[in-house]
């Protein structure tokens, strides 16, 4: 993870994402869940995935649109790593609710694959990270798209965290949308305020981003389906954690609610997987990550952007060139039955609801740079307190991860 303070990069990333990545988890409060995480209980445990995140933090006060302050970011998903080839990832798109964008999604619905990276940004940055993409395609499939006229229909996606950075300033710039892809790596993924996720919140307390896994065995071989979410929905009456009702339990600290305004945050959730999967059985397994966003509380509220895409690696076919290369007349491609698809919906279901509580239990208090009757400036996404949650579970009967 790249941290930017006044856009330099600082020696004091380093640290900070050891801080990061050592941060408690929901498990870790005794918080139970169903299924088997995979060995980083993140989309990475998916062979050849990687994530790079960039934070940008930079000034305090009172927002002044141009000047800050900011606290955005970038977080970007390779499927594919920094493979040099280009080559399709299946894939199927859902929107629970469409208030939010998603670019490329046309032409995944259309052919049912996508080539490149998954970046997600705040609302106002899409274009910015859309460009960067874009050169990022460029340069890394170089071959497919200067000697061969490929086009580029990168992945982005965006929530809008304007209550707590200047968004109208637009300070992503190219430059951290690439540092964010060139740096992606597997392995540990950090959650809360970092990449995309850095000024959102979730259910009223402080968001972000979020990750989790789950382990599906089929036979004699183990695959892994894992999701990431960019979290910033939910009002906080609605917020349950595992069946338990933490939202009417702790109706303080929750400026939306206070005011009366309507949910106004989005939620992007990915989920990727290695089994072999066509793309309109993707589309389904897509569909499941709203229920695991359901299981968090959310009716999906009408401002929200409820956004959903997943991806498998399996079926690497490669892409022939379109000029010198003879395409093959058939694909020869696997596919899951559809009888055994039920144990991939329910780790779909899984890993996005854990992701989402992730990015809660990691979230670190952060400032509102501006509310609606709010004069002073006092208003903050709260992060929520590990010790009151692990007591409004215990009252309902689910200490110690008991079920």
């Amino acid at each position: 993870m790249l941290v930017f303070h006044n856009n330099l990069r600082n020696p004091a990333t380093f640290r900070r994402q050891e801080i990061q990545l050592t941060k408690p988890r929901a498990r870790d409060l005794g918080i139970p869940f169903d299924g088997t995480p995979g060995p980083n209980n993140a989309l990475t445990d998916i062979p050849g995935v990687e994530v790079g995140l960039t934070t940008i933090i930079q000034g305090d006060g009172p927002v002044e649109p141009g000047k800050g302050p900011v606290r955005t970011g970038v977080t970007a998903i390779l499927p594919r790593g920094k493979t040099k080839s280009p080559s399709p990832v299946w894939a199927g798109h859902f929107n629970l609710n469409g208030n939010g964008e998603m670019t490329g999604t046309h032409w995944i619905n259309e052919a049912g694959y996508f080539i490149g990276p998954i970046c997600i940004t705040n609302t106002h940055s899409v274009g910015m990270v859309h460009h960067a993409a874009t050169r990022w395609m460029i340069d890394t499939y170089d071959s497919h798209f200067v000697g061969d006229h490929g086009w580029a229909l990168p992945v982005v996606a965006e929530t809008y965290d304007g209550l707590a950075n200047d968004i109208c300033g637009q300070h992503i710039t190219a430059d951290h949308a690439l540092a964010a892809m060139n740096g992606a790596s597997g392995g540990r993924v950090a959650e809360g305020n970092v990449g995309g996720g850095t000024g959102m919140m979730t259910y009223e307390f402080k968001g972000g981003t979020g990750t989790a896994s789950r382990r599906v065995g089929f036979g004699d071989k183990t695959y892994t389906v894992g999701a990431l979410v960019q979290s910033n929905f939910g009002s906080r009456p609605n917020l349950m954690v595992r069946g338990v009702p933490v939202g009417r339990e702790w109706p303080e600290d929750a400026p939306l609610s206070r005011g009366h305004m309507h949910e106004t945050g989005s939620i992007i959730v990915i989920i990727g997987t290695d089994i072999p999967l066509l793309p309109n059985q993707l589309k389904r397994i897509a569909k499941r990550g709203a229920i695991g966003i359901g299981r968090t509380g959310s009716p999906g509220g009408h401002y929200s952007g409820d956004i959903i895409l997943a991806f498998s690696t399996a079926n690497d076919i490669g892409w022939p060139r379109m000029i010198q290369d003879e395409h093959p007349l058939f694909n020869t491609m696997s596919a899951l039955g559809d009888h055994y698809i039920e144990q991939v919906y329910n780790a779909a279901v899984d890993a996005v609801e854990e992701a989402i509580l992730n990015a809660l239990v990691a979230a670190e208090t952060m400032s509102m740079v501006k509310f609606p009757g709010v004069a002073d400036g006092t208003a903050k996404w709260t992060a929520i307190d590990h010790e009151r949650l692990k007591r409004i579970m215990a009252k309902y009967g689910r200490p110690n991860g008991a079920p």
